[in-house]
């Protein structure tokens, strides 16, 4: 009989109800983005997206626990979306804008604890290596553009079609990934990223114009990495962008490892 595919967990988004609005806008939605969906399940995977456990489910009320999912699912994957907020990292906001969403964030670090607790692999994009780091202790920048005086462009109107150069130590486990490179270009969309790191986790990858962290991985096991730019968003074969290939497969295998 042959193994059952792999099962990965992806963290959801969250749509909150916007007051005075009727109809679907007026109720709690929690989606995906499909493409990270796809990049996942380009390797023969199944992907679960795993709901918030809290909310206006007024209707009907469920006893299942976040804890519950890592014994069902091989690895976790969270995705991008709404800032974290400041909070939860021990901040004021210093905009309206960059609230975030904490309700998100409650939900992700109970998930992601849960996953570590576990022993089962985690992989974390964009908000989702924010959240990583957050989670560990770590802080964040709230505003790259007024907060790093040597700031590049991370925020761009072209959005998936924007990329800049990113470059990894020597001694990472991106070095051992693509041997005899030391960076490529990636697709990263984000106006905040990691100021102090998170406890266990070290640097993977910065970007090559402002040394802005683009990776980091926690040290030892479980394993835990987290990418500050959309893999999902590099089209296979390109020829300009990072082939995040092995990224995903150095994930999956690592879920295979651990598959009971």
């Amino acid at each position: 009989m042959s193994k059952r595919p792999l099962r990965i967990g992806l963290s959801a988004r969250i749509y909150h109800p916007q007051v005075g609005s009727t109809g679907l806008q007026s109720k709690s939605l929690q989606y995906l983005e499909q493409s990270v969906a796809h990049w996942v399940m380009s390797r023969e995977v199944m992907v679960f997206m795993i709901p918030a456990v809290s909310g206006d489910g007024m209707v009907h009320r469920s006893s299942i626990r976040l804890s519950d999912y890592p014994q069902y699912l091989d690895g976790l994957l969270l995705q991008g979306g709404a800032d974290i907020n400041p909070q939860t990292y021990g901040e004021e906001p210093l905009h309206p804008d960059w609230a975030g969403d904490r309700v998100r964030d409650a939900y992700e670090m109970e998930l992601l604890h849960e996953f570590m607790e576990a022993g089962k692999p985690v992989l974390g994009i964009c908000r989702g290596a924010q959240l990583i780091n957050v989670a560990l202790g770590g802080t964040l920048f709230q505003d790259i553009a007024t907060q790093i005086e040597t700031a590049g462009a991370h925020v761009h109107p072209d959005y998936d079609r924007h990329s800049h150069a990113i470059e990894w130590t020597s001694d990472s486990g991106l070095a051992r990934m693509y041997p005899g490179t030391q960076g490529g270009a990636v697709v990263s969309i984000h106006h905040q990223s990691i100021k102090a790191l998170g406890r266990g986790l070290m640097i993977e990858a910065r970007s090559t114009v402002d040394e802005v962290i683009e990776a980091i991985r926690l040290e030892g096991k479980p394993y835990v990495l987290g990418l500050q730019w959309h893999p999902e968003f590099h089209p296979p074969g390109s020829e300009v962008l990072l082939d995040c290939t092995p990224i995903l497969n150095e994930f999956l295998d690592a879920a295979r490892s651990r598959r009971w």
